[in-house]
């Protein structure tokens, strides 16, 4: 069992895809149901302990994948039963099926056992469970007190992270091969428990990863506070949210932060204050602009944008700014920019996605030529090459006024250390998270912006 941090996402045609490369290259159907099974078998060890273990199989390959464990478990000696929704239908299937020798229990009356594994459907399903199933997968799940999920939670749709009906919480799911969107998408990344990977030797290459933990190096021995970064943030009508992604900056790491616009009384003293003049927003030692937090959506936030779009400086762009641009406008300006949107301000700027976060957000970085963090309980970030990452749960109490604010300072201070866009965010958003488990519950985000320096110790 692998952690899936940093290892590839593939949808399931790309995992199919992946399958059908390695079943041409000779591995075989039934060799990669073998590789999954025995993967299943092995996690299932050492998770049951000595408990009984109920394997739960459906029609498709995702049942016979459970069949071929089930008599792994019961070769090694281990306590199992299996149950199914009917006979298999697959060949591959059919066959593993032969290598059980026990008795085959109807799904709708087997007795519950503490360790239940669901092997029933997998990748692919684009319909709800059949009633009674799905009324004797809930029953059986309550029950246990170890839930396992053979790739996914049967009940969850692969790609969109959709459920598909009712569908129960598992504690653990194995994914097969590689990560899948369900496993980081919401609300089906709900139901997963921990997600770890079994590697079934097939080649699974992929433009979309799992965000992983940054490298965040201390500085080098001969920097100074313009080598590490620095940040110039422009303060709009509400001062609280540009000084809350200052603070942010600084505690992330910049070397170096201004405050573009009135004082606000209270700020820290390392928080340097300009007014936001054309002097100041020409100096060459800015690495990024942050415009946004607390901007405004009137003439003069309008204004300050305008300002802000002229320069060639790298950009954050985040909150009320994503109301006040257009998508063409910023392909048209170009450079480094990175976009944060959470669902309202997406909405506003691209239009409400009609399609599953991942393909929207890579279809924003393609319109709007930035980098786009599609924020949320499932961030998403892509890239206008089509590269993504995609961020496992973070705090649900992050959902606090001023957390955003916060995230687009962090990100602003590592992409003005120099971070490839991509990495900045991930970055950012690593950071963002470590943040909030460090501070666990009802954080406020005057918090999170100094915690900061602490998670990235």
């Amino acid at each position: 069992m692998i952690p899936i941090a940093g290892t590839p996402v593939l949808t399931a045609a790309e995992m199919r895809a992946a399958e059908d490369t390695a079943i041409a290259a000779g591995a075989g159907v039934d060799t990669l149901m073998q590789r999954a099974g025995a993967g299943v078998a092995d996690a299932v060890r050492r998770l049951a302990g000595v408990n009984e273990v109920l394997v739960l199989c459906g029609p498709g390959n995702n049942g016979g994948d459970g069949y071929v464990a089930a008599a792994r478990l019961h070769a090694a000696g281990r306590a199992v039963r299996v149950a199914a929704t009917g006979e298999p239908r697959s060949p591959a299937a059919i066959a593993a099926r032969g290598l059980w020798t026990g008795a085959v229990e109807p799904l709708a009356t087997t007795a519950p056992a503490p360790v239940v594994v669901d092997a029933l459907f997998g990748t692919g399903l684009s319909r709800a469970l059949d009633g009674e199933v799905a009324a004797a997968l809930a029953r059986l799940v309550a029950a246990a007190s170890l839930a396992i999920a053979v790739d996914v939670p049967s009940g969850v749709s692969t790609d969109d992270g959709a459920v598909l009906g009712e569908v129960p919480v598992m504690h653990v799911t194995l994914a097969l091969g590689a990560a899948k969107p369900a496993h980081l998408l919401q609300p089906a990344a709900s139901r997963c428990g921990a997600v770890r990977l079994l590697a079934i030797g097939v080649d699974t290459r992929s433009e979309a990863h799992v965000l992983s933990h940054p490298d965040l190096p201390a500085p080098a021995v001969d920097a100074h506070k313009f080598t590490r970064g620095m940040v110039a943030v422009v303060r709009g009508r509400m001062a609280g949210a540009a000084q809350l992604a200052a603070t942010a900056a600084m505690h992330a790491g910049a070397g170096y932060v201004e405050l573009l616009g009135p004082t606000i009384p209270g700020a820290p003293h390392a928080l340097v204050r300009r007014r936001c003049d054309d002097a100041a927003l020409a100096d060459p030692r800015i690495g990024t602009v942050l415009i946004g937090p607390g901007l405004g959506r009137d003439d003069e936030a309008r204004t300050l944008l305008d300002r802000v779009l002229a320069t060639a400086h790298p950009l954050v762009v985040d909150g009320d700014a994503l109301h006040l641009i257009t998508p063409q406008r910023l392909r048209a300006r170009g450079g480094t920019m990175i976009l944060t949107p959470h669902a309202g301000e997406f909405a506003a700027l691209f239009g409400a996605p009609d399609v599953d976060k991942l393909t929207a957000a890579r279809a924003a970085a393609t319109q709007s030529g930035a980098t786009v963090v599609f924020k949320g309980p499932d961030t998403v970030i892509a890239t206008p090459d089509g590269r993504a990452i995609l961020a496992d749960a973070a705090s649900s109490w992050l959902s606090t006024a001023g957390s955003g604010d916060v995230l687009a300072g962090a990100i602003a201070a590592m992409l003005a250390g120099g971070r490839a866009p991509i990495d900045a965010a991930a970055a950012g958003v690593w950071l963002h998270a470590a943040a909030a488990r460090q501070l666990g519950p009802a954080f406020v985000a005057d918090d999170l912006a100094t915690a900061l320096a602490g998670a990235r110790a």
